[in-house]
């Protein structure tokens, strides 16, 4: 029952990331039918956003070193911390959730932007002008970060008060042995409220129903005089929020590197696709489905029966789920099954 629990909380943090880079494409593709491959990208420059964040909290002054008193010796102080003590040191602490403040206004601008000066203009092309395209803008974004913050990973530890573990197994009434890292239930809690917020924003509020509406026949709602092109180009800014949220809330559980767009791109097209093209609600249950799955299929007990299994689980699924069902498993009528 331990590893069982392990492996289930496991799937769904993994689930968590899975599911909010596959509702950004969603809503993407729902919205403006662009097959965004530089979506991934985006989760990249959201972790990246986290790094820089605490790079900048964290710019040091050269100061010398009092404790060593027979010879001169320097040391780097956070001006922060200098400025203002144990206040100073705590916000460099929490530099992670800080950064959502700046990642939320930033992703924002970065998609309406990536929108307007490129997106728009592959509106009427083909699925594979738009995924060379973004495909080509990923690569660029992904040298530019290489270029700056260099091909090394880089660490960006979670608050210290969320450094440790949870102590699930007494809460599930299994020993007091059984653990698990607070930050990623965090993430796996942060994954569940910004779902819930992308959903209700689209279902309770009139702006969201407008969209819904354009979803379904953008031309009607044209004709009633309504602007579906702006809404739509501030969901596809709101679909960059939800990447860059989720990297940068990625950022403690792994280290960002210029590459973990296209790690996770991969995986998450594939979420979509197994959801349904077109379904919020499919790609959410497909993230966490397939994160379970790839989860249970990584222990060891299933590798020593089938080795490699794990690295190729959630392509046989998905192989199994469109034969049965080409539209996916929530898509809607005729999408992909032509």
């Amino acid at each position: 029952m331990d590893a069982i629990l392990i492996q289930i909380l496991n799937g769904l943090d993994k689930g968590g990331a899975y599911a909010l880079i596959a509702l950004g494409l969603t809503l993407a593709f729902g919205t403006l039918g662009i097959v965004n491959f530089a979506h991934g990208a985006l989760f990249m420059l959201g972790a990246f956003s986290a790094v820089s964040v605490q790079q900048l909290l964290t710019i040091s002054k050269r100061v010398k070193d009092e404790s060593i008193t027979f010879f001169d010796a320097y040391k780097e102080i956070p001006y922060l911390e200098i400025w203002w003590g144990d206040t100073g040191r705590m916000i460099i602490d929490y530099a992670v959730p800080i950064s959502i403040l700046v990642v939320i206004p930033f992703m924002l601008l970065v998609g309406v932007l990536m929108e307007r000066g490129l997106i728009k203009h592959f509106y009427k092309r083909t699925h594979a002008d738009q995924i060379l395209v973004t495909f080509g803008l990923a690569i660029v974004l992904q040298e530019l970060v290489k270029a700056y913050f260099g091909a090394n990973p880089i660490p960006t530890p979670a608050p210290a008060v969320v450094s440790g573990s949870a102590p699930v197994g007494a809460l599930f009434g299994l020993g007091e042995d059984l653990v698990y890292p607070w930050w990623r239930l965090i993430y796996l809690l942060a994954s569940g409220v910004v779902i819930f917020a992308v959903f209700a924003f689209l279902k309770y509020t009139t702006f969201g129903m407008v969209v819904r509406a354009g979803m379904a026949d953008r031309e009607t709602v044209g004709l009633l005089g309504i602007n579906v092109q702006r809404r739509f180009t501030i969901v596809f800014g709101l679909a960059a929020v939800v990447a860059g949220v989720a990297g940068a809330l990625y950022a403690p559980i792994l280290p960002p590197d210029y590459h973990m767009g296209m790690d996770f791109l991969v995986l998450s097209f594939v979420v979509v696709v197994v959801g349904g093209m077109g379904s919020l609600e499919g790609a959410v249950a497909a993230g966490f489905l397939l994160g379970i799955l790839q989860s249970f299929a990584s222990m060891n007990e299933v590798k020593s029966i089938l080795p490699g299994i794990d690295q190729i689980i959630i392509y046989l699924v998905a192989v199994v789920i469109l034969l049965v069902r080409p539209r996916g498993l929530m898509g809607r009528e005729g999408v992909m099954e032509d």
